[in-house]
């Protein structure tokens, strides 16, 4: 009988530790610092690597860890069905032209879904939603804002009697954007559209598996929370 085969370690290949690795990708992704900013607080702590080094590792793992994270909250959600979902769109600029990040925010806050496109129709309003419905399935209620490419889309999906509009209904959406905006005045605005399609939806998983809501629970059990979340990055692709 033959063993099952272990599978092979994504840091096989790299010199630094496992431990290095996953910090300096949480540095730079959860927090609004540069690349040369990474580099310059590790080297502060004894630890010398290039800019370039974080840019390499980010990209290389951040998918990675931001699929896992996805994977085990998604697991866990499925068989919740009483959602309320939060669409919007934001601008971004992408040298000098305009782009729309769409994004699907739950009840909780958490960001289940980032979308790049070109335009701001029905169409890219269609993809972004089929995409979000397909991960993480059905939905009890939609709100939106009075963008008509939203009922448009959910015409075409048979869920328009799930929407919801109106004054103040959708600040949980518009709430969501501040983080990514702090991070992308640090990295000097992106450049092409699959790098800010990567980085929003790495940028969105690392979040929500930090935010703990610090303001609405009382301080030991924030920490107990934080505790949690880091054990469970720090376990990530081990």
């Amino acid at each position: 009988m033959t063993r099952p085969r272990k599978p092979q370690s994504p840091f096989r290949y790299f010199h630094s530790s496992p431990e290095l690795i996953r910090l300096v990708v949480m540095m730079y992704v959860r927090f609004p610092l540069s690349l040369r900013n990474v580099e310059d607080l590790l080297f502060e702590r004894g630890i010398d690597i290039c800019h370039e080094t974080v840019r390499h590792w980010w990209n290389r793992f951040g998918p990675m860890f931001a699929s896992e994270i996805r994977r085990r909250r998604v697991s866990r959600m499925r068989g919740f069905r009483q959602w309320k979902w939060h669409l919007d769109e934001m601008y971004v600029k992408l040298n000098g032209e305009m782009v729309y990040l769409w994004r699907a925010v739950d009840h909780e806050g958490e960001i289940l879904e980032s979308y790049v496109t070109k335009k701001r129709d029905k169409s890219a309003a269609l993809a972004f939603m089929k995409k979000a419905l397909k991960r993480h399935g059905q939905v009890d209620a939609i709100v939106t804002d009075v963008l008509r490419s939203y009922p448009a889309a959910m015409r075409d999906l048979g869920n328009l009697e799930c929407r919801e509009m109106g004054k103040w209904l959708n600040n949980r959406a518009e709430n969501s954007h501040l983080p990514f905006r702090r991070r992308e005045r640090a990295m000097v605005r992106f450049r092409r559209m699959k790098t800010l399609q990567k980085f929003a939806s790495v940028h969105a998983n690392v979040h929500n598996h930090f935010n703990h809501e610090r303001h609405l629970i009382d301080r030991q059990t924030f920490k107990e929370r934080r505790s949690a979340a880091l054990a469970e990055w720090q376990a990530l692709a081990s």
